[in-house]
């Protein structure tokens, strides 16, 4: 009786989705401004909050904590990195240039990227529980594990900060899985921009495939030099290790479920990895401002569906989630412009005497 009661807890621990999470993380404090440039014009009664903003990260931890998937998640605590675990991706100048910002009270990094008061500390707190989330994983604690942290990092390269990101989290965690003994990682990137970070800081690794479905945006000044187009393949032994899909502006479930079924899929087959690394964010969303790519919440869970088959093929069931720019809210079948379609012609079939000829 023993001996089945322990292997049903085994199973019942191995289903679970590990969440690792710090509340210092929301000590972060990105200002209000007019969207991220975080200036006052002066003529304005409310200014807005920066879209990275800590409110959306409450409510994604309150949503896991009393929603209807609270029964498969366990609740990690995060921790901070330490320097020496920051060096395996990021160069000694950069992580010394934060360092020394922090002590002077704050630095303006880039546009829209504010290291303020509080900010250093949240960013050692997202690359930390990022590393222990992985470890979760390599230590053979689970077989899924979400990294529930900010600032988001997939922007951050070795040696510079961009788009809202200091530390570079799910490249961390990756650089930990190859010390740790992985052969190869695979990374999969479907926030609604580039993840210009992590694949800069693999493009010459032949053991990082690095795979990123972003909408077509291009570089956007000089702390993003990449452009995310189809020829940024790598280069040296990484050449061919580094898949960008940039994707039309509300390419939607289909279009991303079709990319990923002729793109993503095949080659992950081809590179059978032994562990895979998703990095979200859902600006994908219909609903938020800055992408509205229009993946509804079905289109989620499809790629989510994806994801795990490929990792029960290939990875042994191993995932590690990594969480970027979070949105508020999100539509729940169609695409949002599907819907306000239907609404309106439910609305106007009945009162406009066209509809009612013929």
């Amino acid at each position: 009786m023993a001996r089945n009661t322990d292997a049903a807890s085994e199973s019942w621990t191995a289903n679970q989705i590990a969440v690792f999470w710090h509340e210092g993380m929301l000590n972060h404090d990105t200002g209000n401004g007019v969207f991220d440039t975080g200036i006052d014009p002066g003529f304005l009664d409310v200014l807005e909050k920066h879209p990275e903003n800590s409110d959306r990260v409450k409510n994604m931890v309150s949503i896991l904590k009393r929603g209807p998937i609270s029964p498969h998640l366990s609740w990690n605590i995060g921790r901070h990195a330490l320097i020496h675990e920051l060096l395996s991706f990021h160069t000694p100048e950069y992580i010394n240039e934060l360092v020394e910002a922090d002590k002077e009270g704050g630095k303006t990094l880039c546009t829209g990227t504010f290291l303020n008061p509080g900010s250093w500390d949240a960013a050692l707190l997202a690359a930390g529980t990022t590393l222990s989330s992985m470890k979760h994983l390599l230590d053979g604690h689970g077989k899924i594990a979400y990294a529930l942290v900010r600032p988001p990092g997939h922007h951050a390269q070795p040696s510079q900060a961009d788009g809202y990101c200091f530390l570079n989290n799910a490249g961390l965690a990756v650089q930990l899985a190859l010390d740790s003994g992985c052969k190869k990682v695979a990374v999969i990137d479907i926030d609604v921009h580039y993840g210009n970070g992590t694949a800069e800081g693999f493009y010459s690794c032949n053991k990082v495939l690095t795979i990123s479905l972003h909408m077509n945006h291009g570089s956007w000044g000089p702390s993003h030099p990449q452009n995310g187009s189809v020829d940024e393949l790598g280069e040296g032994e990484g050449y061919g290790y580094n898949l960008n899909i940039p994707l039309p502006n509300g390419t939607g479930d289909k279009g991303y479920v079709y990319a990923f079924n002729k793109l993503v899929v095949p080659l992950i087959d081809k590179f059978e990895p032994d562990m895979i690394v998703l990095v979200i964010g859902q600006d994908s969303s219909a609903f938020d401002p800055n992408g509205r790519q229009c993946l509804t919440m079905e289109g989620y869970r499809e790629i989510g569906r994806i994801v795990h088959d490929l990792a029960t093929r290939h990875s042994d069931g191993l995932v590690l989630i990594v969480q970027e720019d979070p949105v508020a809210y999100y539509p729940e079948d169609e695409t949002f412009s599907v819907k306000v379609i239907e609404a309106i012609k439910s609305y106007v079939k009945d009162k406009m005497p066209l509809w009612r000829t013929g």
